[in-house]
């Protein structure tokens, strides 16, 4: 019994979703990208303190970072570090993705969206998405479809009774 080993619970890797931009964007291709972050940035996010729900890439110099993640910082991290919880984070990725971001971006008019943080072994990562803004008439069909989707959901299950 000394040597058996100790399960771990099953917990979702996903730490924020960001479900405006689903509402806000048409969303197509996705990309995955590292954070380069500070020691009370991860505390902060192991602790669940993070929203991600305003945030959207830019690229400058050849260089994506992600703008209006909040992170908010601990009271009980170091004292002695400064933390600005609104911050610049550069994102890490390939010269080829981020080539293809500023091609779509430029050319093509999209806006790209960070769309969820999730934990890959011991590291943040960030989903990214390409999306191109909805009009108002697109949005109301959305709201509408899924609406009728769960009217039918409940219609086969009053049926199967």
């Amino acid at each position: 019994m000394a040597n058996a080993k100790k399960k771990k619970t099953n917990t979702s890797n996903t730490i924020a979703l960001n479900k405006k931009a689903r509402h806000e964007y048409a969303l197509e291709d996705k990309y995955e990208a590292g954070l380069e972050l500070q020691g009370w940035e991860v505390k902060s996010i192991r602790a669940g303190k993070v929203n991600i729900s305003d945030t959207y890439v830019f690229i400058k110099d050849g260089e994506a970072f992600l703008l209006g993640c909040q992170i908010q910082p601990l009271h009980t991290a170091s004292t002695h570090v400064v933390a600005d919880p609104k911050r610049y984070r550069k994102l890490l990725m390939k010269r080829r993705e981020i080539d293809a971001l500023i091609g779509a971006q430029e050319r093509n008019g999209y806006t790209i969206v960070a769309t969820a943080m999730y934990w890959k072994r011991c590291w943040v990562k960030l989903e990214i998405k390409l999306g191109r803004g909805k009009k108002s008439h697109d949005k109301r069909e959305d709201i509408k479809d899924k609406d009728w989707a769960r009217q039918k959901e409940r219609m086969m299950k009053h049926n199967a009774r």
